[in-house]
This record gives structure tokens, C-alpha cells and sequence, in this order.
């Protein structure tokens, strides 16, 4: 369980400013569930989903600069919830599947070429003597542009994403399970993202582009 526990080169628990913003989360919270409820939905919505911010850089993916920028795609969101978790000394790990996003944008799908996402990150968190499955990736404003039903988590039953969306559309198909790491294997990520999708690091305005905004235009 120290794996699970400690800080890592991605995973940075000892840092002040994922320490400070933990902190603030927690409030009086006592308990091991109570704290994660809250960290869980600070990093949902307060870090704004971006799925064009995959930036090839290792030190991209760092707790401390996902929090910095205050966005980032699923996997940095996870990895910012891990940390988060473990500073206030509840084990986290960080889980990961590939899925079928049947929602997508059709300017992310453009540059993708695919509707799958490979390696798609949750977080793992022990809580009750168990692992429950945490997703923070789309925050609230994000589901509400695409009529997606938000993750909620309480500690108790895993947070997944829904097979379908608020109007019973498909919305999410998990297709392959990659397992749980004490750290991020960046490598191997970045390694899957460029065979999948050899043109997305190519396109100039990835990064730039906005998620919600081509949500809301595509929904109305």
C-alpha cells in the first residue's frame, strides 16, 4: 500500500501548492470518504476538461502543472486527483481503459481520426477497505453543454461513465482495460497516442482549440 501513498515524479503529494489545494478542499472533512467526496469534486470542476491539451512534454503531466494551468484531458485530471488524494493520506493509483466516445466533437474527431480513446484515465481510490473507481474528467459546465449526465462519486460505488447520455444516446463504450499503475507510464501513453493518432501532433491549433465551445455550437 506505501506505493499507493507516496509522491512520484507525476504523482506529486509533497507538493505545497497540491498540499495547499487539497487542504482547502477538505475543510473540517474527518473522514477518509468525506475528504476524497470533496477532492473529487474540487478537481472535476474546478480543472477544466481540455482533450486538445496533450501535450507530448513529460513535465506536462506533473500534479503541479495540470493544477497550474487548471485544465487538462483525463488522464492529467487523474493524475491530479491521485495526488491530491494522497496528500491528505488516502491511497490512490491510476487506472486506465480504452473507450469508445460516441460524443465526440467533430473537430476533436477531425484531428483524432477515431471516435476510441486509448488509455483513458480514473483514478483508483481505497476507501472502506476497498478500490472504488473515481472520474473527474468532465466538469459540470462541460456535461451540461453536451447533455451528458455528470459523474457523481461518494466514496462508495464506482464513478464510470455512463453507457448513455441524459437523452439515451450512446455515450461512452469501454472496449479494453489496461489495469491500475502506482504511477503515470507516460511513455507507454504517449507511445499508444502517437500510433493511434499519428496526425493529431501535427495539427497546429492543437491545445488551442476550445472543447465547450464546440460542444455548445454542435448541441443547439
Amino acid at each position: 500500500m506505501d506505493d499507493y501513498c507516496s509522491p512520484t515524479y507525476f504523482i506529486e503529494s509533497d507538493h505545497p501548492e497540491i498540499i495547499k489545494f487539497s487542504r482547502d478542499l477538505t475543510g473540517d472533512a474527518d473522514t477518509d470518504i468525506e475528504k476524497a467526496v470533496r477532492i473529487y469534486y474540487g478537481v472535476r470542476d474546478k480543472i477544466r476538461y481540455n482533450p486538445y491539451d496533450i501535450d507530448p512534454d513529460r513535465e506536462s503531466m506533473r500534479a503541479s502543472r495540470v493544477l497550474e494551468k487548471g485544465q487538462g484531458y483525463c488522464v492529467a485530471k487523474a493524475v491530479l486527483l491521485a495526488a491530491c488524494l494522497r496528500s491528505q493520506g488516502v491511497p490512490a493509483r491510476l487506472g486506465f481503459a480504452d473507450v469508445k466516445n460516441h460524443l465526440n466533437t467533430r473537430r476533436l474527431k477531425e484531428q483524432m481520426g477515431t471516435d476510441l480513446f486509448v488509455w483513458h484515465g480514473y483514478t483508483d481510490v481505497f476507501l472502506g477497505e476497498k478500490w472504488v473507481k473515481a472520474t473527474p474528467a468532465f466538469n459540470l459546465s462541460l456535461c451540461e453543454a453536451f447533455g451528458v449526465l455528470p459523474l457523481e462519486f461518494d466514496g462508495r460505488a464506482d464513478s464510470v461513465f455512463h453507457p448513455f447520455n441524459a437523452k439515451g444516446d450512446r455515450h461512452m463504450e469501454y472496449v479494453n482495460d489496461h489495469g491500475s499503475f502506482a504511477d503515470l507510464p507516460w511513455d507507454m501513453i504517449l507511445g499508444a497516442f502517437k500510433a493511434t493518432y499519428p496526425d493529431f501532433y501535427k495539427n497546429g491549433s492543437r491545445g488551442t482549440a476550445d472543447f465547450k465551445a464546440d460542444a455548445l455550437a454542435e448541441n443547439l
